[in-house]
């Protein structure tokens, strides 16, 4: 049938900085004083003024339709009280549009952060919790002129769903 809603399924994979670059950066906690390195987030934040603030997210399940990216700034974000969470990315792209086949999705562990790559599509974050606090670096404007959406469901009737890996809570 024609106009019949496609849907894919993606399995959350675990992070590791490895399998994370194509998308950015997975920031650890280390020792403070030692010397700024490769391993500190690479930020974008040139074009405008950096905001920094802790947003509440409330549990909204595990589909969705449509990935954002922000062309103008790197994006961190991490769970606070150490709640681990799920985000759908893929690598930026010179189109309008991710690659259908490019998109995989991430546990993210609390006990980290992640630095979204300028122009990295992204899905999320979703988690189990009714409700989750996020700290979230990006430029004070980002939600309003650096704000590109690719809505699956109406360029291709398709919905996603990562799926929650065996012992998520």
């Amino acid at each position: 049938m024609p106009n019949e809603k496609l849907f894919k399924q993606l399995n959350a994979q675990l992070l590791s900085p490895e399998s994370f670059q194509p998308y950015g950066q997975v920031i650890y906690a280390r020792i403070d004083g030692r010397p700024y390195d490769s391993t500190d987030a690479q930020l974008v934040l040139q074009n405008g003024i950096p905001r920094l603030y802790i947003m509440r997210l409330h549990h909204k399940g595990y589909k969705f339709n449509m990935l954002t990216r922000h062309v103008q700034c790197t994006q961190c974000l991490g769970s606070l009280a150490l709640k681990d969470w799920l985000i759908a990315v893929a690598p930026p792209t010179d189109n309008f549009s991710p690659v259908l086949e490019e998109i995989t999705a991430f546990q993210i562990p609390g006990n980290c952060f992640i630095k979204l790559d300028v122009g990295t599509w992204h899905a999320g974050p979703y988690f189990d919790d009714q409700f989750v606090d996020f700290y979230n670096l990006e430029l004070s404007d980002t939600n309003i002129n650096d704000y590109e959406i690719y809505n699956f469901r109406k360029n291709n009737n398709l919905e996603l769903e990562i799926a929650r890996p065996q012992g998520f809570c």
